[in-house]
């Protein structure tokens, strides 16, 4: 029997051909209708040879507030961005959805799957502003499931009982760093990293078993 190829067929196996990719979003407040998309950072997953999730690329960027888009300062003193700061690198609405579009659907390719799936922490919230900034900007190629999300508040708070990303990450046992968070990269990488390691210690507890293994029932 062929063995399929890591990282491929494994792991469109794993989830019936969606790929998990996380995502934040920094944002000028809490209505994805309202209010500006800030930055958005995307961390498609992949997985070695023995069934294991591994975080895959990590690329971000900052956003132009699309016209109109309303800023609270409360959620800006949060999270600590100056939308309007003149050394800010910042592209415009259409092109930073594409800029962490391209990546995702060449990583669907490489592994493939049919659609990518949101993981978040409060993945709904992520979604709704992706959402709202693909159908301002008109854009036609998001690789994301319409609303299929993973979330990792549901999954920590089921292995962890902690639903806090500081909490969660750190019951994970992984590294936390308080003075980083609140940017998108930091966010999703530290999402990434306690993602992979549920999915992981519920692979190595016997909750999935790798196709053609021999310990496959």
């Amino acid at each position: 029997m062929d063995v399929p190829t890591p990282s491929r067929s494994l792991l469109a196996d794993r989830f019936r051909g969606f790929l998990p990719v996380i995502v934040d979003v920094e944002t000028g407040g809490f209505d994805a209708t309202r209010h500006a998309l800030l930055e958005i950072a995307v961390q498609p997953v992949t997985m070695d040879a023995d069934g294991l999730l591994v975080p895959g690329e990590l690329t971000s960027t900052h956003v132009v507030p699309h016209e109109g888009g309303e800023l609270d300062p409360r959620s800006l003193a949060v999270n600590g961005i100056d939308p309007h700061h003149p050394l800010r690198v910042a592209r415009p609405e259409k092109a930073a959805l594409e800029h962490v579009f391209k990546p995702v659907r060449a990583a669907l390719v490489a592994s493939e799957c049919q659609r990518a799936v949101l993981v978040g922490h409060n993945a709904h919230f992520d979604l709704g502003f992706v959402n709202a900034a693909v159908r301002r900007s008109g854009h036609k190629r998001n690789p994301f499931h319409n609303f299929s999300v993973f979330d990792t508040v549901t999954l920590a708070g089921l292995m962890y009982g902690q639903t806090v990303l500081s909490r969660a990450v750190q019951a994970a046992g992984l590294d936390w760093d308080g003075a980083e968070a609140h940017s998108a990269r930091y966010d999703v990488e530290r999402t990434s990293a306690l993602f992979c390691t549920i999915v992981n210690r519920w692979r190595e507890m016997g909750g999935w078993v790798q196709p053609g293994r021999a310990d496959a029932a």
